[in-house]
């Protein structure tokens, strides 16, 4: 036998138990390796509303016979499920005739657990609509929908028009279209259930039941979990999907990019069942029946740990850079629709120092195209607007920096100053001014009370 022959029936189990999760199965998982009853996996299926399980025998075999479909049928029968079952009998090998017989006559006669046959000619069929590796037993990733890269309501520089929207001294109409990309980058959604219980002779010393979802980056390199945000983002839109479709996408951004799945879908599996084993181990104390205090390492077995769904799909990277004169302001962000997550934004973030963030005021320097804080914006002198600290012109006006566009405008200051009456000079440092006056004004009372005046 060509196909699968390396493998154990325990590993054909493995294998099987991924078949079927993708082929949209619910609640797979493989029964108890050390008894099983003739039951190797167990899963349920929704027909017509109604909850219905499936008992399955996975037989890693050339030939399988008639008595294997026969011990099902009682399997089948024995099972603990409130609600119709049925059975399946798989293997990459062939039935005989009195097999195909047998589940014939089952059908045929509305028995309350039919059985049905899969053969290694309908198991290629299954792996070419999966992405199965036969050979190697392997799922490979197959995966052409995406989120939604922008919100089909509003336009594709949406995001960025809305981020200026905060920033003072510059309209929306003053703003260029920004050079837009997206990158469409492959993730994965998993889910898995812990279900695992510890007992010594005292009884049940500690039990795990647990369903765990998270979100990982699956590009080429070992996989990384998602943080929060990004997580949310992908599990919250998981089913409002479209196809990616690169020449319709092209029309709408300047450049797109298609990353590849870094690893396949049963190398995912493997990672986040071992993960998960991590996770849950852990060390409990107990107190034993002679009044000993003891300490147990509680770590599930591979056979606790039952991945329910790996879901792939892509999450769109939209980058989209703004330039401004001197000045490019990238704003890079997950896309989800109308949802996103900000990765980078140099639009709220000062270009002379580090300050950043939504809740500083940032104000537009028209003369430059700079983007700052409050720390570094001024008033031009002669015109009255927004000036940045990075390209002002300066100097010293009644011991106080005056800030100009350029030096035109500093030496038509330098005019309309030398003009004006003393008066209006000191005013040009109205602290320096005031206190002048405050000054001045102390001298005359004192030179009053002197009799001086």
């Amino acid at each position: 036998m060509a196909v699968l022959d390396n493998f154990s029936g325990f590993e054909f189990e493995d294998l099987m138990e991924d078949v079927f999760r993708n082929l949209g199965y619910e609640n797979v998982r493989q029964a108890a390796k050390t008894a099983d009853e003739g039951r190797d996996i167990l899963m349920e299926e929704v027909v017509d509303g109604t909850r219905r399980a499936i008992v399955v025998e996975c037989k890693h075999t050339g030939t399988v016979g008639r008595p294997v479909v026969q011990k099902l049928h009682s399997a089948i029968a024995t099972f603990d499920f409130d609600g119709p079952k049925r059975g399946m009998v798989v293997t990459p090998g062939r039935f005989t005739s009195p097999a195909h017989e047998y589940a014939t006559r089952l059908e045929q006669n509305g028995d309350p657990y039919p059985i049905e046959l899969i053969d290694g000619t309908e198991l290629r069929e299954i792996a070419d609509e999966i992405g199965l590796d036969l050979y190697n037993g392997r799922i490979e990733i197959l995966c052409d929908e995406t989120l939604r890269p922008y919100d089909s309501a509003a336009t594709v520089d949406a995001p960025v028009r809305e981020a200026f929207r905060d920033i003072e001294n510059i309209a929306a109409s003053d703003l260029p279209e920004p050079h837009s990309q997206v990158t469409f980058r492959p993730v994965v959604s998993i889910t898995a259930d812990t279900n695992a219980v510890f007992e010594t002779s005292v009884g049940v010393i500690h039990q795990i039941n647990e369903r765990t979802r998270f979100v990982v980056h699956a590009e080429r390199g070992y996989p990384q979990v998602a943080d929060d945000n990004v997580t949310s983002l992908v599990t919250e839109n998981l089913h409002t999907t479209v196809d990616l479709d690169e020449d319709r996408f092209e029309k709408v951004f300047d450049h797109v990019t298609e990353r590849r799945f870094g690893q396949t879908q049963t190398e995912y599996k493997e990672w986040a069942v071992d993960r998960l084993q991590d996770y849950h181990t852990t060390r409990v104390t107990y107190t034993g029946d002679n009044n000993v205090t003891y300490n147990k390492t509680c770590e599930p077995t591979l056979s606790d740990i039952s991945v329910q769904s790996i879901e792939p799909v892509y999450l769109p990277e939209v980058r989209q850079t703004t330039e401004l004169q001197a000045y490019t302001y990238p704003y890079e962000y997950y896309a989800a629709g109308p949802s996103r997550v900000t990765l980078e934004n140099d639009i709220h973030r000062c270009v002379h120092c580090e300050t950043s963030g939504s809740d500083e005021t940032y104000t537009y320097c028209a003369n430059c195209g700079a983007i700052a804080c409050g720390s570094h914006i001024r008033t031009e002198r002669l015109e009255g607007e927004p000036v940045c600290t990075g390209c002002a012109v300066t100097e010293r006006f009644a011991l106080k920096t005056k800030y100009f566009y350029d030096d035109h405008n500093l030496e038509a200051f330098r005019t309309k100053y030398a003009a004006m009456p003393l008066h209006e000079k000191a005013m040009e440092n109205k602290p320096l001014a005031g206190a002048l006056l405050v000054s001045l004004f102390v001298i005359v009372v004192l030179l009053a009370v002197s009799g001086v005046i």
